[in-house]
């Protein structure tokens, strides 16, 4: 299977509760072993749902899913910064593939994606957080040709996580996705 066998759109409303339960469910298996047990349980779709249902409403982020065969299997959001430690860039805020689809291409699909999304809200560079621990998304994130430039504490709501930033300083690495390193 490869990337391009999974459509990259713009999420709809519709698409809320599918985007919730998927986000739950890929964010519990990549924090099992690094949010607290009460985090873990108190983070459900029931959370969930309604920030998701509002970003799709409100449309101030760029909000995509990554769809294969009617189902959303990736989804992905760009916009503003919204932490000060990540500056002028253009933020990737969230990244989730269905760890059935890994290494298929979907998360490099939505990255270019979210790349054209924030350059066309005027961003030339790219910033975003991953959790200290999540060696697999920090692994991905470099082989697309970020680089690691300091960290942060997430002010996020239940988990006060410490984050990696990783940046692009130019778009285009991005947009091009010929700078992508494959080690498969």
């Amino acid at each position: 299977m490869s990337g391009a066998e999974v459509t990259i759109r713009v999420a709809r409303l519709e698409d809320a509760r599918a985007i919730a339960e998927l986000h739950v469910a890929v964010w519990r298996e990549a924090y099992r072993d690094l949010a607290p047990p009460e985090v873990m349980v108190a983070l459900d779709v029931s959370k969930r749902l309604p920030r998701w249902v509002e970003m799709i409403a409100r449309a101030e982020r760029s909000v995509l899913v990554g769809e294969r065969d009617g189902r959303i299997v990736g989804i992905g959001t760009a916009g503003a910064a919204t932490v000060p430690e990540l500056g002028g860039h253009g933020e990737i805020l969230y990244l989730y593939v269905d760890s059935t689809y890994a290494r298929a291409g979907i998360g490099r699909a939505l990255m270019r994606h979210l790349a054209q999304a924030l350059q066309a809200q005027g961003y030339d560079r790219v910033a975003l957080g991953v959790v200290e621990g999540n060696q697999s998304a920090i692994d991905f994130y470099l082989k697309l040709g970020g680089r690691l430039a300091g960290s942060y504490i997430d002010p996020g709501p239940l988990w006060r996580s410490r984050n990696q930033i990783i940046i692009w300083d130019d778009v285009q690495v991005l947009l091009s996705n010929g700078n992508i390193r494959r080690s498969e």
